[in-house]
């Protein structure tokens, strides 16, 4: 009988039948080498046999694990503990209560609890404790540092003040970068590019048209199940929001074609994927930086692109109709004022069109 490899997911495997591992998801936080961890427990998961957690807050666990082992200071490993378990933990789960934790909101977990640890370090290297901590000290810190710094450190400030082991500080306004958009000129080329390029793989083509078109994140197009494609007698429909939007031919001819040839469907893992975009995990969805790489090639910015694509839909109809049917929450289309929106006193009612200026309810009529 071949032996297994020590650390491989069959010699994990049998180590948890043994009952040398917990069947627990703590337990997996700390099991070498990761990767052979992480398949075996998303195949536990996908299985029934582990609960469902989600995958990000699972990625961020393992790593904190990790890190957390790097301190050196039992008091600053205390503290960084403490605010990662209570306040960044508690938010990601909060989060993932909703709709789950995006790759982006996981690396800025991660981002938050490396400059809480750093901040400690700094402190110690002035002489400082976090109880002595005064304004001036603050003050310095924000000069020396980057904006995103400053912006991962206001989490763990607030929670001191909050917990009263420091004082009160005055923080900063936090600011928020918006890429600029690209015209509409230059979506609708990019838009005629994809869909004339017969040498791109398929994959590139759906997921581009999916940017361009309905100006969703990544995060969000890795979500999409192949039941939120609708063949309504020849007319497709996505659903990113209510109702669904009509997707214009020839990208509806191409997404009814992908589901039919999706990539990743050969393994036992994903025979019965119900992704739109299936990853190569047990149960996982494609990541978002996976995809992105992928288009981004193509002279696609998810950011800029999308940011265009909804400022073209609040030019054509109220802000409100558009957030509802792609998905969005109504604050998040506010911006199109920016751009001369007429509809920024509409009120959101009965909602006749769609965000590609097609109108559902005829359309059904027919």
């Amino acid at each position: 009988m071949r032996k297994s490899r020590t650390g491989s997911a069959d010699d994990l495997l049998r180590r948890l039948g043994r009952g040398d591992i917990p069947l627990t998801h703590e337990a997996f936080h700390t099991l070498q080498p990761w990767r052979a961890a992480a398949h075996l427990r998303e195949l536990l998961t996908d299985c029934g046999v582990l609960p469902t957690i989600d995958k990000q807050i699972c990625s961020f666990e393992r790593w904190l694990v990790s890190h957390l082992a790097t301190i050196t200071d039992p008091e600053h490993a205390q503290v960084v503990r403490r605010f990662a378990t209570w306040e960044v933990v508690a938010r990601l789960r909060t989060r993932a209560e909703r709709k789950p934790v995006t790759p982006a909101g996981r690396r800025f977990a991660g981002d938050q609890v490396k400059h809480a640890t750093a901040f400690l370090t700094w402190l110690a290297a002035h002489g400082i404790t976090l109880a002595a901590c005064r304004q001036a000290n603050i003050d310095t810190w924000h000069v020396e540092h980057n904006e995103h710094a400053r912006n991962c450190i206001r989490g763990l400030l607030l929670w001191c003040m909050a917990g009263k082991f420091t004082g009160r500080f005055q923080l900063p306004t936090v600011t928020t970068r918006r890429a600029s958009p690209i015209t509409q000129h230059e979506r609708l080329h990019l838009l005629g590019r994809l869909l004339t390029d017969h040498g791109l793989p398929l994959r590139t083509w759906v997921a581009g048209a999916i940017v361009l078109l309905s100006a969703q994140p990544l995060s969000r197009v890795v979500r999409l199940t192949i039941d939120d494609v609708i063949n309504d007698n020849g007319l497709v429909l996505l659903r990113l929001g209510e109702p669904p939007s009509p997707v214009p031919e020839p990208a509806g001819g191409l997404l009814l074609h992908w589901i039919d040839n999706r990539d990743n469907m050969n393994t036992a893992t994903n025979r019965d994927s119900r992704w739109l975009f299936p990853g190569r995990r047990a149960g996982q969805p494609m990541h978002p930086d996976t995809l992105a790489a992928l288009i981004n090639n193509l002279g696609i910015h998810t950011v800029a692109d999308r940011t265009a694509a909804i400022r073209q839909h609040v030019l054509e109809m109220p802000s409100p109709v558009v957030a509802e049917a792609l998905g969005y929450h109504p604050v998040t289309t506010t911006f199109a004022s920016e751009a001369g929106d007429t509809w920024s006193r509409y009120a959101a009612g009965e909602h006749l069109r769609s965000p590609t200026g097609w109108t559902p309810r005829r359309t059904r009529e027919r």
